[in-house]
């Protein structure tokens, strides 16, 4: 019974990875190639869905193989553990910085657009993949479980069958990486939307009968708003389960094996949906998508011409010069 198990989780899991690199690649490829897209929001979403593309070429294949799948020696164990922490911890983060980036925008709407650049907005995004770095290996300097080490020194034994729980202790991941790392980010993101949800709707109540253009511009940003709070939305959902499964195990608990790998498969299936909330709910991203599509299909190739791209050129200029009127108009509001 548990043989079948978890050859059904493997397969699972193999599913779930193709899904998380075809989608993600599409979506990153999508951003890169249309200039509508860059601009500094995107390059968080860039690189969530980066983090979301490794999820599935590294720290799915790495999960499968920790699970007792791999004889080697316990630090090398504990390093594939640590990547797939680090995985996790890089989406928290870039959800935080996206947050912060939409707030901003709303809160301070004039300064945003000279203080906030592409430069600045990349130079944060490797400050987030740094700092995941560091708070992904925590455990190599020294949180790891010292009683498998213990065992392995005292029969003389240079390797073990890897397997996560065997290297990272469960109080690492319930107080540091859940309480610490994943649990304050949501409650710091939740707090940065409502507030952001509040602003709008106040500006668009003194905006409503004063400007319309910029009437239109907190409109906008509403419904961009929406669509990322979307994406934390399923990765607060997709996450707090096995957390709470880790929790229940410190706490004196009994989680079965079939639950844990539920939480497991939930937890990975959350890098592949974002690229299709990505495709329902953010336009410019959709439209985006259709335009990679064309390019990639070969009975669809010769139809994209250089006619295309300069209708995409001119329609960005347009939008970006609309853009321009309604933030200086914010200056009435």
């Amino acid at each position: 019974m548990a043989d079948e198990v978890g050859s059904l989780y493997t397969a699972l899991e193999v599913l779930i990875a193709m899904a998380c690199c075809l989608g993600n690649l599409l979506a990153i490829w999508a951003v890169w190639a249309s200039r509508s897209l860059r601009q500094p929001t995107f390059c968080f979403v860039v690189s969530l869905a980066g983090a979301d593309f490794l999820v599935g070429a590294l720290a799915i294949p790495m999960a499968v193989l920790v699970d007792g799948r791999l004889m080697t020696s316990f630090h090398s164990c504990l390093f594939l553990s640590c990547m797939v922490l680090l995985l996790i911890q890089a989406s928290v983060l870039m959800l935080l910085a996206i947050a912060v980036d939409r707030h901003l925008r709303v809160k301070i709407p004039l300064r945003y657009r000279r203080s906030v650049t592409q430069k600045r907005s990349w130079t944060a995004v490797v400050v987030c993949w740094l700092l995941a770095f560091v708070l992904g290996l925590t455990p190599m300097f020294g949180w790891y479980n010292h009683q498998t080490l213990s065992e392995m020194e005292s029969t003389n034994s240079t390797t073990l069958v890897c397997r996560f729980v065997a290297v990272i202790p469960m109080t690492f991941l319930v107080y540091f990486q859940f309480f610490g790392c994943i649990l304050l980010p949501l409650l710091v993101m939740w707090g940065l939307y409502a507030h952001l949800f509040y602003t709008i709707s106040k500006r668009l109540q003194k905006s409503h009968s004063t400007c319309s253009q910029s009437h239109a511009y907190y409109a906008k940003e509403r419904k961009l708003a929406k669509s990322l709070v979307l994406v934390l939305v399923l990765f607060a959902v997709g996450w707090p389960p096995l957390c709470i499964m880790n929790c229940v195990t410190v706490f004196g608990g009994n989680v079965p094996l079939v639950a844990i790998y539920i939480g497991i498969l939930l937890s990975h299936a959350n890098s592949a949906i974002n690229p299709i909330v990505y495709a329902f709910k953010v336009p410019k991203l959709r439209k985006a998508y259709l335009q990679a599509w064309r390019k990639c299909t070969p009975c669809c190739r010769r139809g994209v011409s250089h006619s295309t791209e300069s209708k995409e050129s001119s329609s960005a200029v347009r939008s970006q010069n609309k853009l321009d009127y309604s933030e200086s108009s914010l200056q009435t509001t």
